[in-house]
């Protein structure tokens, strides 16, 4: 399966890569990585997240890496990379693209 990747998934994987940068690049790349490897295992098994309440009649599903939240959706052809949000967010204020 494919992934495709929203421009709001790549601000914010980018975003989180600089705050974490102003402490270490060694540790930014390394973080950066894991959200990446848990993206890609989504081409296998692309319902491996929970489906969420919040969004359950749109078909949003999260990964969680650490304290990050990985919101994604799955179609026919491919998993759509939503937005990555920090688990302390409120997920209501989000405007994710249909």
């Amino acid at each position: 399966m494919r992934i495709v990747w929203t421009s709001a998934a790549v601000s914010d994987l980018e975003a989180i890569r600089d705050y974490i940068a102003r402490d270490s690049d060694f540790y930014a790349l390394r973080f950066v990585q894991r959200i990446v490897d848990a993206v890609e295992l989504l081409r296998k098994f692309p319902e491996l997240g929970e489906v969420l309440a919040e969004f359950g009649e749109r078909g949003v599903r999260q990964r969680i890496v650490q304290s990050y939240r990985i919101l994604y959706r799955v179609r026919s052809d491919h998993v759509s990379i939503l937005t990555i949000v920090h688990a302390s967010r409120d997920l209501a204020s989000l405007d994710l693209e249909p």
